[in-house]
């Protein structure tokens, strides 16, 4: 295990730059979680729900969870035409 120092800059806004290679390598993206122990911060990557990531992604084989998302919208779309044409047919 190699054990890896950066020194990186604080703006005045409190921002700082994770280095590129540091990026890369835990495939940090958007948004990180950044945890206080008490005694130091510990800075740990998150995933993007675009992201296959978890023990469940078998079950819905490959899709992301935007298309999920779209197939799941499709079908409610589906049934809410099929209610408001039983709902304009009782009417009339």
């Amino acid at each position: 295990m190699t054990y890896v120092v950066e020194v990186v800059s604080v703006t005045k806004k409190g921002q700082a730059t994770i280095p590129k290679k540091l990026r890369k390598k835990y495939g940090i993206k958007d948004k990180v979680l950044v945890e206080d122990n008490g005694k130091e911060i510990t800075i740990k990557p998150l995933p993007t729900p675009d992201d296959a990531y978890g023990s469940l992604k078998s079950m819905f084989k490959g899709k992301t969870v935007r298309e999920l998302l779209e197939e799941a919208r499709k079908e409610e779309f589906a049934q809410d035409e099929k209610w408001t044409k039983r709902a304009r047919a009782a009417n009339l």
